[in-house]
């Protein structure tokens, strides 16, 4: 193995969103020299008031586990955005750093979007750190700026040996049917004219680097035919 490039890409179903058929998912990225870098967190264990749409899985503990790893062998959390389904347990990963886009990170301190969430993502300074834009995080493994969703979401790329690159939208395009050029039906949006640009941002990079797989954030149709932990992509 490469001591210092991608090698396996796990997907985790940790949870749903029932009434609308979608799977909440994380991620994880092994690299060469073993270090292990989780993509989200999904839910919290114990769902706060309000939040009764969602329903938790095997959670990413379970997920970990079932794959020879405790929450101490992460060593990097990527925060894609602060959401209830995106980072409700990033507080179990003691021994990792915080990596998520500036942009994002501020709007949160006063954003009532990210305040349930935030006794997991308010970490101390040290252990996070702040992108300012598009950024290769590591060998075979980049961050994609894709602000609309939310401020300052960003977006994975993985490079993987075998199945080559990978892209992982999140809930830059959560769906399928919204990875297109054709205009979409969202006026009503006033996010949407970020939400386009990150789509277009997004087709542009998949032209240009020939991207076999697109993995969407919540598209259970989709999901139905990925590899899921214990299964990988190499």
């Amino acid at each position: 193995m490469s001591q210092n490039t991608v090698q396996r890409l796990y997907l985790m179903q940790v949870g749903s969103m029932p009434e609308y058929q979608i799977p909440i998912v994380c991620y994880l990225v092994q690299m060469g020299d073993g270090k292990n870098i989780l993509i989200d967190s999904g839910l919290p264990e114990v769902m706060p008031a309000g939040e009764s749409d969602f329903e938790n899985g095997q959670d990413v503990i379970e997920q970990l586990a079932s794959i020879g790893l405790k929450p101490d062998d992460i060593d990097t959390v990527i925060s894609t955005h602060y959401d209830i389904d995106h980072a409700g347990r990033h507080a179990a990963f003691t021994k990792a750093h915080y990596v998520v886009q500036r942009v994002h990170h501020v709007d949160a301190a006063s954003n009532p979007r990210f305040a349930a969430t935030r006794p997991q993502w308010d970490r101390p300074m040290e252990r996070i750190r702040l992108l300012d834009g598009d950024t290769e995080l590591l060998p075979g493994l980049e961050l994609i700026e894709t602000s609309g969703h939310v401020p300052g979401h960003q977006s994975v790329l993985v490079r993987l040996p075998k199945t080559g690159a990978m892209l992982l939208p999140i809930d830059a395009v959560p769906f399928s049917a919204g990875f297109t050029r054709d205009e979409q039906d969202d006026a009503s949006n006033p996010n949407a004219e970020a939400i386009r640009a990150s789509t277009m941002k997004l087709l542009d990079l998949v032209e240009r680097e020939r991207i076999g797989l697109v993995i969407f954030g919540h598209d259970q149709e989709q999901w139905e035919t990925l590899k899921k932990a214990p299964e990988f992509y190499e």
